[in-house]
């Protein structure tokens, strides 16, 4: 394995329902047998708390699918384990970015030293904390 790459949510919803907004690059560095692709298991709460809340449509399938579809696509589910929400209010905060399911995403990257793919804007800031983005 080259790289250990960690999905945001709307990546990962992008790969499930429509691939095509993915940019080129990013897409093939996802499907290459030389990385490791992560979700992690916040992911899977945020898609199930903005389904409940009738923010997301998931297209034919329920969010209870999405972890076995994850494995069946071979991403693997990174679990936030204790230490890593402990230590989040190390994580400084800029003013114009407060997604607290983003941010615990970026400070497992930090943390774990893994390269975040992503399209959102406002992660290039968190570079100077440590992110390695894509």
């Amino acid at each position: 394995m080259n790289n250990r790459l960690i999905i945001d949510t709307h990546i990962f919803l992008w790969l499930v329902f429509d691939p095509t907004k993915i940019e080129k690059v990013k897409l093939d560095m996802l499907k290459s047998p030389k990385n490791r692709i992560y979700v992690t298991s916040i992911t899977f709460w945020e898609i199930s708390l903005k389904y409940n809340l009738g923010k997301l449509e998931l297209e034919g399938y329920i969010p209870d699918e999405l972890p076995l579809l994850a494995d069946k696509m071979g991403i693997d589910i990174m679990p936030i384990d204790v230490d890593t929400f402990a230590s989040f209010y190390k994580l400084p905060r800029p003013e114009s970015h407060k997604d607290p399911f983003d941010r615990i995403i970026i400070w497992k990257c930090i943390e774990e030293k893994i390269t975040l793919v992503s399209k959102d804007r406002k992660f290039p800031e968190y570079e100077q904390y440590g992110l390695k983005i894509i």
